[in-house]
């Protein structure tokens, strides 16, 4: 059975994910070292912190739902290109960038070309993963992704702490520049253009999806809250590297996505995806009540793993409930329902640690994953046996 698989690994597939490598390289590079930069050398307080760093999601939020529209519209590979060339060009905004109003301009225009970028580069990763490996292909590519968070923030506080933000930034700008380069290498097979029905609200947003999207979107909320406070928070807590949070909790997410994709491919969709929340809620809560370092850093894997095993079950439940021609739109709708939730989770987080104690966080984070299991449960299985697709 092994045999008469289709090949997975062609040449445009590796492209794919060597130029999201360095995308998502580029990206974590920021995450953790912004807000400390924002805390300690800007003085800016947490509250404001939060506001700063969703400015970043408000603009994938904008750009979103029209980077699928475009992406299912026009040729994918210059999309992609160009929308990866300008997210690079930004990295040069924060060089300038000294107050409040400077910082959320770039964060914002930065966050409107990651979403045209984000969404034409998974798209056209999905077009060259064959159907009947779509799972385990979604996994390989999103492991990309888990080599970037465990290397990236530990490379990047390690530059902030010796030289100080700016270099970070540079580092980051490199990345992004070669990656753009990689983009160009991509051999996209020209597809002949499906004719499009008129404007609906199924060209920005797949109405398909929507219970998958409330659901991904409760589960991305406490996502938010650890990328942009984790690293303050392991300080409040007193522990000497919080940086090194990422590596484990990548390590979890790479193991789980390459076993829970296959496992996806298998019809075992519905599973994957509620043991996920279940660890998940777990996770959570033991996170903001037990403050050792064994415990920090055990959770940071069992995060890892939860996340790792929901991205791929997740993203086949908005791509297999679209027809082919409407698939950027799908991965729109996917990650928008991701952004909406880290921006909250960012937001909130921020809210939070100004009138509580920071490990309240992460109370509200397990009481996120709760509510995404319920919706899952109750909603979300009945609704894509409902609108599946088959190849």
């Amino acid at each position: 059975m092994e045999e008469n698989k289709p090949i997975l690994w062609n040449r445009n597939f590796i492209q794919c994910c060597i130029s999201y490598i360095f995308m998502s390289f580029a990206f974590y590079m920021l995450m953790p070292t912004i807000p400390v930069y924002l805390v300690e050398v800007l003085n800016i307080e947490e509250a404001q912190v939060g506001i700063i760093l969703s400015s970043y999601t408000i603009g994938l939020m904008i750009m979103r739902p029209f980077s699928g529209y475009l992406a299912d519209s026009f040729s994918r590979k210059p999309l992609y290109f160009f929308s990866f060339l300008a997210f690079a060009i930004m990295f040069c905004g924060y060089i300038f960038a000294t107050t409040i109003i400077a910082f959320m301009a770039v964060r914002l225009l930065q966050g409107v070309f990651m979403g045209l970028t984000s969404v034409a580069g998974n798209t056209i990763a999905i077009d060259v993963i064959p159907s009947q490996r779509r799972g385990e292909g979604m996994g390989y590519y999103g492991f990309m992704l888990n080599i970037s968070m465990s290397l990236a923030p530990l490379l990047a506080v390690y530059l902030y702490d010796f030289h100080g933000f700016h270099p970070v930034v540079y580092g980051g700008m490199i990345l992004a520049m070669t990656g753009v380069i990689t983009v160009s290498m991509i051999k996209y097979p020209k597809r002949e253009k499906a004719k499009r029905p008129s404007l609906s609200l199924d060209r920005f947003f797949l109405k398909n999806a929507i219970p998958s999207a409330i659901s991904y979107m409760l589960c991305a909320i406490p996502y938010g809250m650890i990328v942009s406070f984790v690293v303050l928070y392991g300080k409040d807590i007193e522990i000497s590297t919080p940086g090194y949070f990422f590596i484990y909790m990548s390590v979890g997410l790479g193991m789980a996505r390459l076993i829970s994709g296959k496992l996806v491919d298998r019809g075992k969709i519905h599973i994957v995806s509620v043991i996920s929340q279940i660890i998940l809620t777990i996770t959570f809560a033991a996170f903001a009540i037990f403050h050792t370092k064994i415990a920090f850093f055990s959770a940071a894997f069992m995060i890892g793993v939860g996340f790792g095993i929901s991205v791929p079950a997740f993203q086949c439940l908005f791509v297999n409930v679209a027809p082919n021609n409407m698939r950027g739109t799908a991965t729109s709708t996917f990650l928008t329902s991701f952004d909406v939730g880290v921006g909250i989770g960012m937001l909130s987080a921020g809210f939070i640690s100004s009138h509580y104690n920071s490990a309240m966080i992460y109370i509200a984070g397990a009481g996120s994953c709760f509510l995404s299991l319920l919706v899952y449960i109750y909603f979300v299985r009945s609704s894509y046996e409902k609108n599946k697709l088959k190849d």
